[in-house]
């Protein structure tokens, strides 16, 4: 079942992973065409959707180490001067901001229908998220997101893992103890 997840309650899930565009970047223009796509996409799935952004800690430890690099490199001084201030710019976001990235998905699901076979209905709902697929993956493309099913198993339990120990970790800073 590739690219599917059967939960415990008869549920089978579909996840989508979108990569945004940058809508800061775009004109006044752009904008206001981008929210329109957004408005029909909306108008389009009369299906559930859950839509889930996955913040994560970026580690900026590489990026220095390659300015570093390439500051001995180079014998400008002025050039050393700016690269030695931008990688105290980057460690100070990066200690106050705690940079990050996100990720995020779309989720959708169906239900398996108890009255029929239970490999029928399996191949039915597999179909019709596949069809809710290509829907939210065509809306979307229109504003110049692209998206794309994780398929690959381990990249789901990746997801699943990662948001459960969120989950967890969140949990435990606000539990109590008596």
């Amino acid at each position: 079942m590739i690219g599917y997840v059967k939960l415990k309650n008869n549920k089978i899930i579909k996840i989508l992973k979108v990569f945004p565009i940058n809508y800061n970047l775009k004109s006044d223009l752009e904008k206001e065409s981008i929210l329109n796509s957004y408005r029909i996409f909306l108008k389009t799935c009369n299906f559930n959707i859950q839509i889930l952004i996955q913040s994560n800690k970026e580690d900026l430890t590489h990026n220095i180490n390659n300015i570093k690099k390439n500051i001995f490199k180079k014998e400008n001084k002025y050039l050393e001067e700016i690269a030695k201030d931008y990688i105290d710019y980057i460690q100070k976001i990066n200690s106050t901001r705690k940079s990050s990235s996100k990720d995020f998905y779309i989720i959708i699901s169906n239900q398996i229908n108890k009255k029929m076979n239970i490999f029928e209905s399996e191949e039915i709902l597999k179909n019709d998220l596949k069809e809710k697929y290509f829907k939210i993956k065509e809306c979307l493309a229109r504003s110049g997101n692209l998206v794309s099913e994780i398929s690959n198993s381990k990249d789901i339990e990746q997801l699943f893992f990662s948001l459960l120990n969120t989950r967890k970790n969140l949990n435990n800073k606000f539990i109590k103890i008596k």
